[in-house]
């Protein structure tokens, strides 16, 4: 009876002690931080909330005082600007993200993306490239092609790249270019048809983290911090096609 009493009050100091860490993430990276998130739970007894969506607005809500520790961001540039305005700090690249044209249709898009050229096609979707890294880093690749003019009249745009997955895989757009996470997973692709854009037709999209000032759980967040930086997280990360420095 003793033990159970001493167990029970283990369990309650442990949980007394855990913090709820606020997490916002970009959306590409919603599969594998509920996956991590869900281990580092079970490792550490931390609780972790998770907000997804666009970066351009985690960074206005963060200016505007939102309650989040932690942010996992889809570029670099922001980070480093709230590093600058002394809102966050302990800024570290948990990913490298890759840009891949996909369909939702099997056998529609070819393994080189010829058929950007061929055309035949009635809308492509991208994301907003002035909020979204990845619509950047599809408009830098239609450019290089020399393909922007020619398939601008074609182009419909999500405000990030959840709603332009959305497009294309209910068929409102035939094709679109999206983030690889979002349509891989443990080494191949998870449904449709897709070309894997090369690397050297757009800038590297190092997406960074870092622990908000305003956090009032900075030991905690750090932690998980820490933990993405871990072989485990990174297993998972690395199985959703993303790469490492």
């Amino acid at each position: 009876m003793k033990r159970f009493f001493l167990a029970l009050f283990s369990l309650a100091a442990i949980d007394a002690h855990a913090a709820d860490i606020r997490v916002a993430v970009a959306a590409n990276f919603t599969a594998p931080m509920k996956q991590i998130a869900a281990d580092f739970e079970k490792e550490t007894g931390n609780h972790v909330s998770l907000a997804f969506g666009g970066t351009g607005q985690f960074y206005a809500q963060i200016r505007n005082g939102a309650p989040y520790d932690l942010l996992l961001a889809a570029d670099r540039t922001t980070p480093e600007k709230l590093e600058r305005e002394g809102l966050a700090g302990g800024r570290f690249t948990y990913a490298i993200g890759k840009l891949v044209l996909w369909s939702s249709k099997a056998g529609y898009v070819d393994g080189d993306g010829k058929i950007l050229r061929e055309g035949a096609f009635g809308h492509i979707a991208i994301a907003n490239p002035r909020l979204a890294p990845y619509g950047a880093a599809a408009m830098e690749t239609l450019k290089g092609l020399g393909l922007l003019d020619a398939l601008r009249t074609k182009m419909v745009q999500g405000e990030n790249i959840s709603q332009t997955f959305q497009f294309v895989s209910s068929g409102n757009a035939e094709l679109g270019f999206v983030a690889l996470s979002q349509v891989w997973k443990n080494g191949k692709l998870s449904s449709g048809s897709a070309w894997v854009v090369p690397a050297k037709f757009y800038s590297p999209i190092r997406q960074d983290a870092a622990v908000l000032s305003s956090s009032k759980e900075k030991t905690a967040a750090s932690a998980l911090a820490n933990y993405l930086k871990g072989e485990k997280a990174r297993a998972v990360i690395r199985s959703y096609g993303y790469d490492f420095q």
